[in-house]
């Protein structure tokens, strides 16, 4: 669950830095503490600034792109998080300091920042044949693991002599019998496809099975950190060409740029300037100063 901005360590609190009196916020046998005390002490700390910084930033992308990000969006990216976690989900989330309701509202934020990342940032044609270099189109595989290339080599003896209309049977009957993988294995050894932006899989695996047609399998035992791998292509659609992936190949520049910090840096500092911001105490009056203060200087931005 990636932080933005700046990371919070899951603080997405419900501080409100504005409109603080003299309301008792908490009483004790030695006094009371007032919202005022208590504004007055939170704002010369990290945190209070942070939770300020993130506040501003809030406001003025919803202002400026608020309409782009629906809540089924929202929505789709909460239960991916929540798949992906399965039955621990609740327990990483507390363990983030966060609760389903604030972890949505930061994949909203971060939503929004990807919008003003596609705003803010020109995908030139020089990125994108680079990014078509390592690219891969989703495949769908399924795969055998074995503790020994002994056994990994039977699998593939086994298989030679199997025609090609009954290939994935006989695969499915050897992931059942030989596989280790108890994750995939009662299911033929099929896995969730994937290109080559995904970070779950070995390396060497995945470059071995993109090198596979559909019907083909490795004709040596692919060795990675955990066993011996025989590996069928159950689907693959061929690379194609740039033009018929450019969208694509655009939405992964984009989700490239929102994990670099320069890059980010330079949209936050034109989202802040365009959201005219003024900030009131002057206490606090330069907390903006690293991004209002600084000049647009990345060459891949408008």
């Amino acid at each position: 669950m990636k932080k933005w901005f700046i990371a919070l360590a899951g603080v997405l609190l419900s501080f409100t830095l504005a409109g603080c009196g003299s309301q008792t916020v908490a009483t004790t046998n030695g006094g009371k503490i007032t919202e005022s005390a208590y504004y007055s002490s939170l704002k010369g700390t990290s945190s209070g600034k942070q939770v300020l910084q993130q506040m501003i930033l809030n406001k003025v992308l919803e202002k400026q792109y608020g309409s782009k990000v629906g809540k089924d969006a929202v929505t789709k990216q909460f239960n991916k998080y929540k798949a992906q976690y399965g039955s621990s989900f609740n327990s990483v989330l507390t363990q983030s300091g966060m609760t389903q309701s604030s972890l949505k509202t930061e994949i909203r934020s971060n939503l929004l920042l990807k919008e003003a990342v596609k705003d803010n940032v020109k995908v030139t044609d020089k990125q994108l044949q680079k990014q078509f270099k390592s690219y891969q189109p989703k495949v769908t595989v399924a795969h055998i693991l074995v503790a020994k290339k002994s056994t990994a080599t039977k699998v593939i003896n086994d298989l030679k002599d199997t025609k090609k209309a009954n290939l994935e049977s006989e695969f499915t009957k050897l992931a059942k019998k030989y596989s280790t993988d108890t994750a995939t294995k009662k299911k033929g050894g099929k896995l969730t496809a994937f290109d080559s932006t995904d970070t779950s899989l070995d390396s060497t695996f995945k470059k071995a099975a993109f090198k596979l047609s559909t019907d083909e399998y490795t004709a040596t035992p692919v060795k990675t950190q955990y066993g011996y791998h025989v590996i069928l292509m159950l689907n693959n659609p061929g690379k194609g060409t740039l033009k018929q992936h450019k969208a694509e190949l655009k939405q992964q520049i984009i989700d490239n740029d929102m994990n670099d910090s320069t890059v980010l840096h330079d949209v936050v500092a034109k989202v802040l300037k365009k959201g005219n911001v003024s900030i009131k105490d002057n206490d606090l009056k330069n907390i903006l100063s690293d991004y209002l203060s600084s000049s647009s200087s990345s060459s891949s931005s408008k």
